[in-house]
């Protein structure tokens, strides 16, 4: 079975950066859609951001113009380069790729964003 695992998370100053990866166990190539989602405390999980083929990337009202997906399919890795962070940006960040129906989850990552 495919196995996602995030990294990249960490404590930033607002207005900061930082770049999460997804990498997996085996070619992404077959994923229909690969995307972001995350989870802060007390909050349900949510659909930061995604890609598909063919199509334009989505981006949840709260990030766009600040964060940007990307995927390669080569080095089967999916990437969030996240600017100007905020406060209320802090969350555990899941990768999640969509594959002949099936979900799959990485662990996790915890991005804090804190002065």
């Amino acid at each position: 079975q495919v196995q996602l695992v995030e990294s990249g998370g960490g404590l930033v100053e607002p207005g900061g950066f930082l770049m999460l990866s997804c990498t997996a166990s085996e070619s992404i190539v077959g994923f229909e859609v690969m995307s972001w989602y995350r989870q802060a405390p007390g909050k349900q999980r949510e659909l930061v951001a995604s890609t598909k083929y063919d199509t334009e990337s989505i981006y949840a009202d709260s990030v766009k113009g600040r964060f940007t997906i990307s995927r390669d399919n080569r080095e089967n890795t999916m990437s969030l380069q996240m600017n100007s962070l905020k406060p209320e940006d802090t969350a555990v960040y899941y990768c999640n790729g969509w594959r002949g129906g099936i979900a799959y989850w990485g662990q996790g990552t915890q991005v804090t964003v804190s002065s």
